[in-house]
């Protein structure tokens, strides 16, 4: 059992209560912005952008979206006994085996990132609805969860793929940064041309002085 939850069985109910509520909110809040972290990346791509192929082994940005969706719904639907009405297959369902890492020609643009709004929606009404210590069943991992659990595990996947996305948007166009902080590579050419210079520099030194 995660040690967060059976400390709040230790306090006296009126703060453990308290605890619990700020917990949750701060471990809600932090799941929300590592979602909008993804989805920021697919702004301003076109449809292509946004499907093709970005490493050897197919990594795209509407399929990390997908995958998102997939397994959030699966963790915070059917894990904790609240099942997710979408129409996704089952952990299980060998023919069905990695097509949540891309869109087909029948999945639109906008009906994956619906599909993700609608798997969000659901999965905010579980964070909300259950307590931290609710129980659920990962049986993937042949494991008993409570909802803390899974929760701190989806932030740090989302927060992953976040990343992947980050690094992906760059090789693409050169973008960087968020929001308010987004720029391009190309808005700082020379600083970022030094930069990488000195990196290199650095890495083959390392390189020559351990061979």
């Amino acid at each position: 059992m995660p040690v967060t939850v059976s400390r709040f069985h230790r306090l006296p109910d009126r703060l453990r209560v308290m605890d619990e509520v700020a917990a949750k909110a701060r471990l809600h809040q932090d799941l929300r912005q590592a979602r909008a972290a993804v989805l920021d990346r697919l702004k301003g791509l076109s449809d292509y952008d946004v499907r093709r192929p970005l490493t050897p082994t197919g990594t795209n940005f509407l399929g990390l979206v997908k995958h998102l969706a997939t397994w959030e719904s699966r963790y915070l639907g059917n894990v904790m006994g609240r099942p997710c009405p979408e129409p996704i297959p089952a952990w299980d369902d060998r023919s069905a085996r990695g097509n949540d890492m891309w869109a087909t020609e029948l999945e639109s643009r906008s009906h994956v990132l619906a599909l993700f709004e609608r798997v969000t929606a659901h999965s905010d009404a579980t964070i909300n609805e259950l307590p931290l210590d609710a129980p659920g069943h990962v049986p993937w991992w042949h494991a008993d969860v409570t909802l803390l659990d899974v929760v701190a595990h989806l932030i740090g996947e989302t927060r992953q793929h976040a990343g992947h996305a980050d690094v992906l948007r760059e090789l693409l166009d050169g973008e960087i940064g968020s929001g308010r902080h987004t720029s391009t590579v190309e808005d700082d050419e020379l600083f970022w041309k030094q930069r990488w210079a000195e990196v290199d520099r650095v890495a083959r030194t390392v390189a020559s002085d351990t061979n």
